[in-house]
């Protein structure tokens, strides 16, 4: 189905969302800008000399695991100071409310920020990782990490300006696996440029994306694969589909609904208590 132009109609998509059971919300990078979040997408989008995507790679990884850690650093401890927005929060607080009428949200997520979980978002499915996890070389073991630095030798490295020199640390200074014995090098959890996505997620995302009744795209231009899929195939099922960003993107078309402007600003009225909820 083609809409000759989605719906500006909050009225609309309020009766729409009084009434779902089962809501699926796909984010990406737009439901963390006004976090201050960088994206490292487009102009400006440098580290060093570096784009992400020069970094954000196995190769990359495999050639100079030290610069590609000092890249993971910088990220990390930008974040630590980063705080979830009103997107967010209203994200987390459907979920709350409507998990107490027996109603379920998934929050679907290409954003490696984890902002979702610090705003309470509990059904949370990452696709493409954390920048606060690791997973290691050698056993494969996934571990949550919090640590600033993430080990001593990271201390004070990352700076993103195009002088600073290249820390070079040796790999036994990098950071390494705890589990018994092991000592293998730990590379950030994240899905890099050339890397699939784990199977596992994508069946709980197929699972969620079958069940869902109303789907909310938040913050992604549709355009990164596969989530780019999602909500097109939902759609296709005849699922209402709204989607919040910024402007309208090559599947704007195919979505009921359509709310341009800044998610912090468009999603908290949309997800706000409707009259017509039952409150137990």
């Amino acid at each position: 189905v083609r809409f000759s132009s989605p719906r500006v109609d909050m009225a609309d998509f309020r009766e729409v969302f009084a009434k779902a059971k089962h809501i699926a919300i796909i984010t990406g990078a737009g439901v963390s800008a006004e976090s201050g979040v960088p994206t490292f997408r487009g102009a400006g989008g440098f580290w060093r000399k570096w784009q992400a995507q020069e970094l954000a790679t196995p190769g990359a990884f495999a050639r100079n695991p030290s610069r590609v850690w000092e890249f993971y650093h910088y990220r990390r401890e930008v974040m630590l100071s980063k705080h979830p927005n009103p997107a967010h929060i209203a994200i987390a607080e459907c979920e709350k409310r409507l998990s107490k009428q027996g109603r379920s949200v998934v929050v679907i997520t290409q954003n490696i920020d984890e902002l979702h979980r610090k705003a309470g978002t509990k059904h949370l499915l990452e696709i493409h990782g954390s920048l606060f996890k690791t997973r290691c070389t050698n056993c494969g073991n996934v571990a949550a990490n919090y640590k600033s630095p993430i080990c001593p030798a990271l201390a004070g490295k990352g700076a993103p300006d195009p002088e600073t020199e290249d820390a070079a640390i040796p790999v036994e200074d990098l950071p390494q696996c705890e589990e018994d014995g092991c000592n293998g090098l730990l590379r950030p959890h994240v899905v890099w440029f050339g890397e699939t996505l784990d199977p596992d997620i994508l069946t709980a995302v197929e699972k969620e994306l079958e069940i869902c009744d109303l789907c909310l795209v938040v913050g992604t231009s549709s355009v990164v694969y596969p989530a780019a899929m999602f909500a097109p195939q939902v759609s296709a099922r005849g699922v209402p589909v709204a989607e919040f960003n910024m402007e309208a993107t090559p599947a704007t078309d195919r979505f009921r609904f359509h709310f341009p402007g800044p998610c912090g600003t468009t999603l908290p009225p949309a997800l706000a208590r409707h009259e017509t909820e039952i409150i137990s």
